[in-house]
Parts: C-alpha cells; sequence; structure tokens
C-alpha cells in the first residue's frame, strides 16, 4: 500500500510540472506525526483495519485524481475542434525558444528569461512569458470579481491598471525609448497580426508568404484571441460539445420585416496558426523562427488596442514593421514592392505608408489580387452615435494611376501600416488601452507626425481586406466582456472610462486634466508621457495640418475638408 501511495504522489508531482501556466498547483500532502504510545493487542489489530481502509480510500482518491489531471492535460492540448490537429504534439519555434502549439504551453525556464530581459538582457522567450504571466494574473483577479459578483466598472477598470503597472510597467520602463533588439538592416519584416476569433488567419498568412517575393525575410507576430472550449478555474480547457458563442446572426425577419438575431452555441474556434503550420509548405516558417504567436482567451480579450500593444512585443528586431488586419489577400511581391515605395517617400527613413485597402467577398487561397490606385486618408467625422464618440478617419479622393511620387495624408490606419522598425522607438503601443476599438487611428496619428513622421498613401493597393458587416453575426470582443461580466453594458462603460485617455491625448475639453480628476479616474493617465503627443511638432500643429478643430460650443473636434490632401500637393 505504501509503495502504491508513493507512486501515486510521484505521478502527480509530474502530472503539475507539466500543466499549462493558468493551472495552480495541487496542495501538498501533510505528514502527520507518528504516535509512539503502547497499545493493546485488540485495540491495534482494530487501528491497523481503520488505517488499512483508510489507506485504500485514499489511493483510489488519488489515482482518481490523477486520472483526472491527465485528462484536463489531454484536453489543454486540442486546439481546436476544426483544426487539421485536432490532439497536437509540441511544436517549437527553435529560434526563439518559444512553442507555438499545444495552446498556453509555458515557456521553458520562463521565469529565468523574464528576469534576464527585466534586467536588460532581453529575449523573445523572456517578453512572452511576462505578457503570459500578466494575462494569467488578471484572469485570476478578474475570475475573484466575477465570482464576488462584482459589476462595478470603476472596480474591474482599476483591476486592470493595478495589474498592468505590476506586470507590463517594469517591461515599459526597462526599455524606454529604446530597441528592445537591434534593428537588422536585411530588409527583414515584421507582420503584426491581432486575430479576434478569426476564421481567415491562415489563409491571410499562406497570402502573405506564397505571395511574398521573398518569403524567408517575412515573420508574424500572431495574437490568437479564441474561444478554445470552458475555461475551468485551475486555468484548463473542456474543448467538448459546443462551449462558444456565435456573436449576433439574423435568422429570419419577423412579422414586421425586421431582422430577426440569435446567438447560439458553437464549437471552439479553429486555431489559424496550427492550421498553417500543419501544412507542409509553410511548417518550415513556423519552425525556423518566423512565426511567434500568443494566444488570448476570447473571454480575456482587452480589444485590438491591446492585443496590437501585445503583437508589437513580439517583434525581434526586423528591419520593417507592418500592422495589418487578420482577413486580407496580399498581392504578388507585396512584400518588395512596399519596401521600394516606402523609400520613394520623400521623408524616409521617417516615413508611414497606410491606406484603407479595397474589399473582397468569400475567401480562397488562390484569389488574385489586383492591383489599383491607392486610396488616400484625407477625411475624418465623429458619428454620435458611437457609444463613447472620437474621431473617425476616412478616405478622400484616390491617386489617378502616374503619380511621380508617393503624396503625404494626415491619418493612419490601424487595418494597415507600415514603416521601418525605428517607429516603435519613437511611437512605442501603449499598454494602458483596455477596451478601446475608436479612437486608436486618430492616436497614432497625432502622435506619429508630431514625432517627426510623415504619413503617405501608397500608390496602388497591394492587399485586400474582407470587410464584414453586421449581419454576419461574426462575434465582436465587447461581446466577450459583457458576457465574461454578466452584464449587457459593462463594455460600454469600462470603454468610457478609458478612452478618456485617448479623448485627453487628442484635445477633447470633456477629457480635461480637471475633468478627469472630478471623475475619479485619474488612473488612467498611468505613464502618459510616454504615450502622448510627440516633440518634433506641436499638437496644435497637427490641427492646422490635418484641418481640424475644438469647437467650444459641442466640446468635441470638429473636421473640415482637407484639400491639399485629396489634391494630393504635399509630398
Amino acid at each position: 500500500g505504501s509503495l502504491i501511495l508513493f507512486t501515486t504522489i510521484q505521478r502527480i508531482n509530474l502530472n503539475q510540472q507539466i500543466m499549462p501556466i493558468q493551472q495552480q498547483a495541487a496542495p501538498k500532502l501533510r505528514r502527520k506525526k507518528k504516535h509512539t504510545g503502547a497499545v493493546n493487542g485488540p485495540i491495534l489489530t482494530l487501528l491497523m483495519m481503520v488505517i488499512g481502509i483508510l489507506l485504500l480510500m485514499g489511493v483510489g482518491f488519488l489515482l482518481e485524481m490523477t486520472k483526472q489531471h491527465s485528462n484536463r492535460i489531454t484536453t489543454t492540448a486540442v486546439s481546436s475542434s476544426s483544426s487539421s490537429l485536432p490532439h497536437v504534439s509540441l511544436l517549437m519555434n527553435n529560434k526563439d525558444g518559444i512553442p507555438l502549439l499545444p495552446i498556453f504551453a509555458p515557456i521553458p525556464n520562463g521565469k529565468q528569461r523574464a528576469a534576464e530581459t527585466l534586467s536588460g538582457t532581453p529575449s523573445m522567450a523572456g517578453i512572452v512569458h511576462i505578457l503570459q504571466t500578466f494575462l494569467q494574473k488578471l484572469r485570476t483577479s478578474n475570475l475573484y470579481l466575477q465570482q464576488q459578483g462584482v459589476k462595478d466598472d470603476q472596480q474591474v477598470l482599476e483591476n486592470f491598471f493595478r495589474i498592468a503597472k505590476q506586470q507590463l510597467q517594469p517591461l515599459e520602463n526597462q526599455y524606454q525609448g529604446a530597441s528592445i533588439f537591434p534593428i537588422r538592416d536585411d530588409d527583414s519584416i515584421f507582420i503584426s497580426l491581432a486575430a479576434y476569433r478569426e476564421t481567415l488567419l491562415s489563409d491571410t498568412m499562406e497570402y502573405a508568404f506564397s505571395r511574398a517575393k521573398h518569403p524567408e525575410q517575412l515573420n508574424v507576430g500572431a495574437i490568437v484571441q479564441n474561444c478554445f472550449g470552458t475555461v475551468r478555474e485551475d486555468g484548463t480547457i473542456d474543448s467538448s460539445g459546443n462551449p462558444c458563442k456565435t456573436g449576433l446572426e439574423v435568422v429570419g425577419k419577423n412579422t414586421m420585416g425586421r431582422d430577426q438575431t440569435k446567438i447560439s452555441d458553437a464549437p471552439p474556434d479553429p486555431n489559424g496558426v496550427a492550421d498553417f503550420c500543419s501544412k507542409p509548405q509553410f511548417r518550415k516558417y513556423c519552425e525556423s523562427g518566423q512565426v511567434r504567436v500568443l494566444y488570448v482567451h476570447a473571454s480575456e480579450s482587452l480589444g485590438p488596442t491591446m492585443a496590437r500593444y501585445y503583437a508589437s512585443k513580439l517583434w525581434n528586431g526586423e528591419t520593417y514593421f507592418v500592422q495589418v488586419d487578420s482577413h486580407l489577400q496580399f498581392a504578388q511581391d507585396w512584400d518588395q514592392k512596399y519596401i521600394d515605395e516606402l523609400h520613394a517617400t520623400s521623408n524616409y527613413p521617417q516615413s508611414v505608408l497606410s491606406s484603407y485597402p479595397p474589399g473582397f467577398s468569400g475567401h480562397s487561397s488562390t484569389a488574385t489580387v489586383r492591383e489599383s490606385p491607392g486610396a488616400r486618408l484625407c477625411s475624418c467625422e465623429t458619428r454620435a452615435d458611437d457609444p463613447n464618440p472620437i474621431v473617425r478617419i476616412n478616405t478622400g479622393v484616390g491617386y489617378h494611376g502616374g503619380e511621380a511620387k508617393p503624396t503625404q495624408i494626415p491619418f493612419i490606419a490601424a487595418g494597415f501600416f507600415f514603416a521601418r522598425s525605428e517607429f516603435l522607438m519613437d511611437v512605442p503601443f501603449d499598454p494602458y488601452l483596455p477596451w478601446c476599438f475608436m479612437g486608436e487611428e486618430i492616436a497614432l496619428s497625432l502622435r506619429a507626425w508630431t514625432s517627426g513622421w510623415n504619413i503617405y498613401a501608397p500608390r496602388k493597393n497591394l492587399i485586400s481586406h474582407q470587410y464584414r458587416p453586421g449581419r454576419l453575426g461574426l462575434p465582436k470582443f465587447w461581446e466577450s466582456v459583457n458576457q465574461f461580466w454578466h452584464k449587457p453594458s459593462m463594455n460600454n462603460l469600462v470603454q468610457g472610462k478609458a478612452i478618456q485617455r485617448l479623448k485627453h491625448m487628442v484635445g477633447y475639453p470633456t477629457a480635461s486634466l480637471q475633468t478627469i480628476h472630478a471623475k475619479g479616474i485619474d488612473v488612467i493617465l498611468l505613464d502618459m508621457e510616454h504615450y502622448g503627443v510627440g516633440k518634433e511638432r506641436t499638437f496644435q500643429e497637427y490641427l492646422e495640418f490635418a484641418n481640424m478643430q475644438i469647437d467650444g460650443r459641442t466640446q468635441a473636434i470638429i473636421c473640415s475638408r482637407i484639400d491639399w490632401c485629396n489634391q494630393g500637393l504635399k509630398d
């Protein structure tokens, strides 16, 4: 019996060592002090019988616990129900020492690599471990608040900033104003891909590599925010059945002829990274270190601004940085053509290419992107029907063809921009923008331009984008936020506070220091001096450049027609 018990304990200890990073360690077994007093024969016999029975019960219990732990490990290793790798083995990015699969696999020697990174000797493994730890700590803390029935958006907001300050601020402080890794001058390209429950992630990666002139120079940092299944309290995952939810789908018409909508149960989301890496022609890019990934539970998504912050941290010294959406198609030789276009700008190397690409419907990995005259981002507006209104950007008059050089525009689109990687030092991604959706583009434009970077529209469209009407019922991150907190308005409420950080930077009178202090949300201005307006040009100069004014009556930013942009007058 003692041998069986010892063996069982050893098995449990081994299982605990290989559990995913989220799992809590099982309670340690305590040894009881041995009783040394004398006992007579009958009592000793009875005592031995009781001990024997308890021992057998204990062994049975421990064996059952071991079985459950093993099942949890197997379940956690499942990438997705529709993936071509239903039960994946370990797949490593051998260059950076980070696992791509199974999902949520811990970083080998993660604590040590993180400590080295925070002391000035950075590694991609250390950075990923820091991000994983942040997500784990935030999840544990949010789960505690949820179980306590917390529905106060102020508490949720403050909890995020508390954890972000503990876990992310040390990394930011260590490399503030500097490049984490030396920038290579080899024409390598880093692609930032933030994906939320994305069905086209694998297709997008396939297009990028298969259409590139130099696929060996491409490197992808993917943030996979998926519903992988039901997340247990210990962080393991049950992917059986239909544990996920669709978005708000249009399922028919009512008697008044209006759309009827419904949210349905759904299987786990496909893992685009697993699907991409499973294909023989692309697996080499995964194993060679050209693909990096951070997994995030959809229920813990904090919106595109945070996902793009995570993605920026997966950059590893590449010459160029390109940020794109995760549902794109690419033209042939797109990589070299964008590099050449960037070099053609008058302000190179401090130049950014950006545009809203044309759309496509459906998806096919063999479709061809037709090169067409590029669009210019020459207008903006504020929509009163937005939950938390802030400036949106839009297109103006595009190129006609035959222009000698790319011309300037005042805005950057978050769904596509291309620049040298020095951009990450001058305009570092803000780690304190949770739940924000609108507002990232005007903030990015203002910060880049005032930091000395000119923004240009590429003369040709070399990508196309799947624009997605709401009636398709695709899941949105704010739905996950509301579902997690069991409060339909939670995302709008926390976003309404967090977005004041953006509004304060952009100059809204309603987000002044005094107003923010009066609302008791000073926490949102954490380290604002590092992620605000640049020092090469002034805020007022940008307003004049973009023909924007602050309306004292409405306390909003007014956008006016930008003739020089539409006519291509600035090179």
